[in-house]
């Protein structure tokens, strides 16, 4: 069963690991069978699953929903649960919240913000729910940044999600995903935090990848930049799995298409 302390241990070695997002039993079965090492059970479900334009509409209930479904299939990965738009706009509703997901299955939640929320990680860390936090590109509040863009590209910009990865982790945060930074922005926090980092449309030099199992089959309507198709060249969604694993862990994938230097 892979554990926290294996992927902070895999981080030291630096050894890339991998990440996918699930939603449901049969594909989490088969994402454990290749070996990945994370599930993310993704608010994206709201894009892939419900065919909303944004996030947004996702609730608690809908999570936990799919959290409970994925745990039932994926009894060795790590599984990682997002916490839904306002779901934890005060500390009050983030325990409560985040205590329902672990209670479904979740091995950790996952929260999009910066210096803001460093008392609500610390709270919750604390009563012993890991956290793993969510820099840049923050897809629940893609209204405020204007849509779905890069972020970090000037320098006062990528200062702060710099100065919001260290808080994130001094406040117990024990994972961090960063999405649409530039590479060399990426690189700079994955090699100042202790804790791992995991990239989506974020360069090859964190931790970790991750991308939405939809996109990687070319299931998507439309496949992100950062994204590419792993069954075009392959037989089966087994195969397909594996072979982004294996991208991923000999630094073939991402590649120069894949992000912004």
């Amino acid at each position: 069963m892979i554990s926290i302390t294996d992927l902070k241990r895999m981080k030291i070695r630096g050894e890339k690991f991998t990440a996918l997002t699930a939603y449901d039993y049969s594909f989490a079965k088969i994402i454990e069978r290749a070996g990945i090492e994370i599930i993310l059970i993704g608010d994206s479900l709201g894009n892939v699953c419900q065919g909303h334009d944004t996030t947004i509409p996702v609730s608690i209930d809908d999570m936990v929903y799919h959290t409970g479904s994925v745990a039932r299939g994926a009894k060795e990965v790590f599984l990682i649960a997002d916490m839904p738009f306002m779901s934890y706009k005060t500390t009050h509703n983030a325990l409560k919240n985040a205590a329902i997901l672990m209670q479904s299955g979740a091995k950790m939640v996952k929260l999009e913000g910066g210096q803001w929320l460093s008392e609500t990680i610390y709270q919750l860390s604390e009563r012993g729910i890991p956290v793993c936090g969510h820099l840049g590109l923050m897809p629940q509040s893609v209204h405020q940044l204007g849509g779905y863009a890069i972020q970090g590209a000037n320098s006062k910009a990528a200062d702060k999600i710099v100065k919001d990865a260290k808080m994130l982790e001094q406040a117990g945060a024990q994972l961090l995903v960063v999405e649409c930074i530039p590479s060399s922005l990426s690189a700079l926090i994955t090699k100042n935090l202790k804790i791992p980092v995991i990239g989506i449309g974020a360069g090859p030099s964190t931790d970790a990848q991750i991308l939405v199992l939809y996109d990687i089959l070319g299931i998507s309507a439309q496949i992100p930049k950062f994204s590419r198709n792993f069954l075009l060249d392959n037989n089966s969604i087994l195969s397909a799995i594996q072979s982004y694993a294996s991208a991923v862990r000999d630094s073939t994938f991402p590649t120069s298409e894949h992000y912004v230097p």
